[in-house]
């Protein structure tokens, strides 16, 4: 399409993704010419980095950075980034903040965002085609002789449990979240465990950490008192799952993110006596 073209089309031309969920979508849609500005946490894809300004993190942006470069849109998620948007909005952008928290509000956010940029054909094309990889791998998930019992820590000065579709994600792949009843909760304040005698408790068969950035350590995590009793920590299950992957609500989740934590169960079910 002609530079020509894509002014008249109606859709937004010049938008600014303050996640990376957004980019992440309008790269697999074929759609990232319209993009002028990043998150600087963005690393999917790769190239994004590479080719597109970085001008926000996820609590703080470069305000006036953004307005330089005359958006006509700008993406970004959570109540988090309210006062970001607020800024942006008086100053007369027009933002849209998207918080969805399951697997579900995931393809339905691919969904929207491309009929947003007048893609919708190909959004719908790429959501099925994410549905299809999970529904492959909850078919391979639900041949496991046994389901391991999972507890996943978003971070861990206070102990935090995942959020739902990190939870969803988890049964969708083989296990079963530990803290379900947590997941709900969409703010993490509202995910913080009291004590970690609450997961000894538990006697997850897996741990998996995702710290949130930050490189999660397993020789800390064994050497918090009375998890010594923990099965995972007994016979060594504890694994990371890298951040970008999973704790971003985006088509990663659903594909990398996923394939992980199927990879991980697997493992487990394969060494399970017979």
């Amino acid at each position: 399409m002609s530079e020509q073209a894509h002014k008249a089309d109606g859709y937004p031309q010049r938008i600014v993704c303050l996640t990376e969920e957004p980019t992440e979508v309008l790269y697999a849609l074929g759609e990232q010419h319209r993009i002028v500005g990043i998150s600087g946490f963005t690393v999917r894809p790769s190239r994004a980095r590479k080719e597109k300004p970085k001008v926000s993190a996820f609590t703080s942006a470069k305000i006036d950075e953004i307005l330089k470069l005359e958006p006509d849109f700008v993406i970004g998620f959570s109540d988090i980034q309210a006062d970001i948007a607020r800024e942006l909005i008086k100053a007369g952008v027009e933002v849209w903040i998207s918080n969805h928290r399951s697997v579900e509000g995931i393809l339905a956010y691919v969904r929207r965002l491309g009929a947003m940029v007048g893609a919708g054909d190909k959004a719908e094309a790429y959501a099925q085609a994410l549905e299809q990889h999970i529904a492959r791998v909850q078919s391979s998930a639900a041949r496991f002789s046994r389901r391991p019992r999972v507890y996943f820590e978003e971070w861990d000065e206070p102990l935090i449990t995942g959020i739902r579709w990190v939870a969803e994600l988890i049964r969708m792949a083989g296990g079963d979240d530990v803290f379900p009843q947590m997941a709900s909760e969409s703010l993490a304040r509202h995910r913080i465990l009291a004590d970690g005698s609450a997961v000894v408790a538990k006697a997850p068969d897996i741990i998996l950490g995702s710290w949130c950035g930050k490189r999660f350590r397993p020789e800390k995590v064994v050497a918090r008192e009375g998890w010594d009793a923990i099965p995972a920590v007994r016979a060594g299950e504890l694994h990371e799952i890298k951040s970008p992957i999973i704790l971003q609500p985006g088509p990663a989740a659903l594909t990398d993110g996923l394939d992980a934590l199927h990879a991980i169960f697997a493992a487990w079910e394969r060494r399970q006596p017979v």
